[in-house]
């Protein structure tokens, strides 16, 4: 049997391990030569590397006929030529199992907002995460090409990018594996010619009104004049960049295992990420992100959260896509889901009668009483001069130029009190502040502003209140 001169596939599934004796592996089958390619090679090396195959094959709707006509080669093409294999002298190895799924992607798309491209993407994936459950399978192989991977490395030159977009497509990623990332289009080509093996082309591979098609059809065949070898050299290229992406982000992975889980957030000392230099500080910063989700964060995202870190604001944020927030609170940076500041409700709260008020965390009780001798120690328990009062007492949050004078200390606004307590700032609004038509008379975790406190034996209102955790 003719051996394909290429043994870039058998080299690259050895160095990074992507199919382990005993594992299943799911093949995604477009139709198209690529797909074809690794579906026949990997049908070939079941036997000698010691895993079972499956199949699949995901219909977008989007093509009319030549859709449906994908769909039916496929069929055919696993039925007649990856089927039950008699090995001689040895084992009777099963047919492959074909999983088919379709689905609405033009009408998803326009539900969502979103590109006809990257919702058929998303629902691709879905099924082949779906089937892949579904058939007991534990890698995902897709047929991404040396070329594909070129492709992929100019347009992100076009964009704009740094080291770790350099590198390319990933070889593998969780369970998903791409054997072919260094074979090129030109060797997969000839093998299907040399076997006679058959496949279907996508009309849409030939409208360069996409951006790949442009690059694969107008510039790679330039450059390919310059040099004949572009394909495998840009491999090699991309192999040694990748390798040198992985070794800083090992050091930013390593520098990062101090994150604190807060529920749903991330919480990370500043310091951490401030002191690194930038190569392995954004690297940080992308780890972090990473075990929020497997979202994509582009350079410029990660140089924001990044410049977070070493800036001077200790309550400043950087909105993130998904839906996510970076954000400074003093020594720490939070990443998590995006919050909304929330404002305390006022409540009115009568100084003649006992009652208790939930107010954010604090829950404030008041009672007529006659003041001690001596006041309490401390700011949660005071006892407020009664006829000094001005208007009906109120429970509201902090207004702008609220201000008190703390015993013993000097006047402050309620906003330089917080900023010197470090209170972050999402919680300022839900800081209780007891006042009357004066302005603040008593801030809970702070104390009584010194003006309003009643004399030994004087009527007074008498506060206490108890912060939950």
């Amino acid at each position: 049997m003719y051996q394909s001169p290429d043994s870039a596939m058998n080299e690259l599934l050895a160095r990074f391990h992507m199919i382990p004796p005993g594992s299943r592996v799911l093949c995604a089958v477009s139709g198209g030569a690529d797909s074809v390619y690794l579906l026949h090679r990997l049908y070939l090396l079941r036997h000698a590397m010691g895993f079972e195959l499956a199949a699949a094959h995901y219909n977008h709707n989007l093509r009319g006929t030549e859709s449906d006509r994908d769909e039916a080669f496929v069929r055919s093409f696993v039925r007649n030529w990856c089927g039950e294999e008699r090995l001689s002298g040895g084992p009777t190895l099963p047919p492959v199992t074909l999983a088919v799924g379709s689905g609405p992607v033009a009408e998803e798309a326009r539900r969502l907002g979103a590109g006809v491209e990257e919702t058929a993407r998303a629902m691709r994936y879905a099924f082949l995460e779906e089937t892949a459950a579904a058939l007991g399978c534990d890698r995902i192989a897709t047929a991404h090409n040396a070329d594909d991977n070129a492709e992929t490395l100019l347009l992100h030159l076009a964009r704009g990018t740094g080291l770790h977009g350099l590198t390319g497509i990933p070889p593998v990623r969780g369970k998903l594996i791409r054997p072919l990332l260094t074979t090129s289009r030109a060797v997969i080509e000839d093998y299907l010619r040399r076997y006679r093996i058959p496949h279907v082309e996508d009309s849409t591979n030939r409208d360069d009104a996409y951006s790949r098609n442009k690059v694969r059809h107008q510039v790679l065949p330039v450059l390919k004049e310059i040099n004949p070898w572009l394909i495998p050299r840009t491999a090699e290229t991309i192999g040694s960049l990748r390798e040198d992406d992985a070794y800083l982000q090992a050091i930013a992975d390593h520098e990062v295992q101090c994150a604190v889980r807060r529920g749903g957030e991330l919480v990370l000392p500043v310091v951490r990420i401030a002191g690194q230099p930038g190569p392995i500080a954004v690297r940080m910063v992308r780890a972090l992100l990473a075990e929020l989700d497997t979202y994509q964060f582009s350079a410029a995202h990660l140089r924001a959260v990044t410049a977070l870190c070493r800036g001077g604001d200790p309550s400043a944020a950087v909105d993130l896509p998904h839906g996510l927030t970076a954000r400074r609170v003093y020594g720490d940076l939070v990443l998590g889901p995006r919050q909304e500041a929330a404002v305390l409700a006022a409540r009115p709260l009568d100084p003649d009668r006992e009652q208790t008020i939930e107010a954010g965390p604090w829950r404030i009780t008041c009672r007529p009483a006659a003041a001690p001798a001596a006041h309490p120690e401390g700011p949660n328990h005071v006892f407020l001069a009664r006829d000094a009062l001005s208007g009906p007492l109120v429970i509201r949050p902090r207004q702008t130029g609220d201000a008190v004078t703390l015993p013993r200390r000097g006047r402050k606004t309620l906003k330089k009190l917080f900023i010197d307590a470090h209170v972050p700032r999402l919680e300022r609004g839900t800081w209780p502040v007891l006042a009357d038509a004066g302005g603040p008379l008593y801030i809970p975790g702070f104390g009584p502003d010194a003006a309003h406190l009643a004399a030994p034996g004087e009527r007074a209102v008498e506060i206490w209140t108890e912060k939950s955790d």
